[in-house]
């Protein structure tokens, strides 16, 4: 797929998707979500690469949908969000559950720790996109708002379901019903990102744990971890603790397990092979 929307880069064992709408504060739009999953599914399939970083371009993350596409659907044209089911490209691999093959849910398919490096104003869809992410990390003065209900409109694509496990219900609530604008550090006390960086050089800071993570950690271990944690919020606790078991069994055959003790004792850099 020919991008037109979006940049995307891999360097040194890490993808980078960058949202590139700068004049429009990357706002979102059809052929955006398009690319966007694209370039996801192929980050996801190439084995030089081990963690994702998605970002946007210019000064803004993004700013929520296009209002050329709000404006087409209060006039009753047909929008991509819209479109049947069977319209929409199906995330690989096939054998994942149905919660995670509907748009933008199929972040938590792809087999690799997903990074939301969140460097400016984010609204809307694209606040819902960050939540999809594995990790969320923040410039300290990045903006955020839900914005739906200053527009009339209900909380989509899982945000609202997605939001309270991540924050707590009472945050979701300010959150989602308010509207209001926050920044990068209320982000931090309120549970919606993890870390928060110095704006100045932010995209570099963030990159570097991606980096870090990349080059030093088990890509088998990341996989399944990503996939253990994303389960537990379908699974009782006796599930997961039978999954771990399993997993367990399976991590101390691997290969990733036998390099990972073999760096340590012989105090040097790890060559993981993610088997």
């Amino acid at each position: 797929m020919k991008y037109r929307e979006i940049l995307y880069a891999v360097s040194d064992k890490v993808a980078l998707i960058t949202l590139n709408r700068p004049a429009k504060l990357n706002a979102w739009t059809r052929r955006m979500a398009e690319e966007i999953q694209d370039a996801m599914m192929t980050a996801g399939d190439d084995d030089s690469v081990n963690v994702i970083v998605l970002t946007g371009a210019g000064r803004g993350f993004c700013a929520g949908a296009d209002m050329k596409l709000l404006t087409d659907i209060q006039g009753g044209e047909e929008a991509a969000e819209q479109r049947a089911p069977d319209d929409i490209p199906k995330p690989r691999p096939q054998n994942v559950r149905p919660d995670y093959q509907h748009k933008y849910s199929y972040f938590p398919a792809i087999p690799k720790p997903i990074i939301c490096a969140i460097n400016g104003p984010v609204a809307g869809i694209g606040f819902v996109l960050t939540l999809f992410c594995d990790m969320r990390i923040a410039a300290a003065d990045a903006k955020f708002t839900s914005a739906f209900v200053k527009r009339g409109l209900i909380v989509e694509y899982g945000g609202a379901w997605l939001l309270p496990r991540i924050t707590g219900v009472a945050n979701a609530m300010d959150i989602l019903l308010s509207g209001r604008v926050f920044d990068g550090e209320e982000a931090q006390r309120l549970g919606v990102v993890s870390q928060v960086l110095p704006s100045d050089g932010f995209l570099d800071s963030a990159l570097d744990i991606a980096r870090e993570m990349a080059n030093h950690n088990s890509p088998r271990s990341m996989r399944v971890v990503k996939n253990q944690v994303w389960e537990s919020l379908f699974e009782d606790l006796d599930s997961s603790l039978n999954l771990a078991f399993e997993e367990m069994g399976s991590s101390i055959k691997s290969e990733d397990f036998k390099e990972g003790v073999a760096h340590f004792m012989e105090k040097r850099a790890p060559h993981f092979s993610g088997k």
